[in-house]
């Protein structure tokens, strides 16, 4: 009987052990595709050279001094700055894949 308690307590433990942790990973500080949609051109033009300036001045910092924690926020934000640049500069992105689907339909329509 006792061997259940322990078993059902940690199963509990762990369940919200797992929830906390997802949530912890959400973050609120990068814009969502639906503002960016919403934006002009001037303003996406105005948020990349900030971006870019932010990107300038953490590569001219000194990250000999700082703790891990801080050199980790400062990779998690290059990343999601660099995931709201891409989705501000449009474009169409091709895999390789696609590139060759693209060669076989070529040469079979053309052949």
């Amino acid at each position: 009987m006792k061997k259940k308690i322990y078993l059902i307590a940690a199963t509990f433990v762990l369940m919200l052990a797992a929830f906390s942790s997802q949530a912890a990973t959400l973050t609120d500080n990068n814009l969502s595709k639906e503002a960016i949609a919403a934006m002009t051109t001037e303003q996406k033009q105005a948020r990349i050279q900030e971006i870019n300036a932010r990107v300038a001045e953490i590569k001219a910092m000194d990250k000999s001094q700082l703790s891990r924690e801080d050199r980790k926020e400062l990779r998690t934000e290059l990343k999601a700055d660099k995931r709201e640049a891409r989705a501000m500069g449009g474009g169409i992105y091709l895999s390789v894949g696609a590139i060759i689907i693209i060669i076989l339909l070529l040469i079979l329509i053309l052949g």
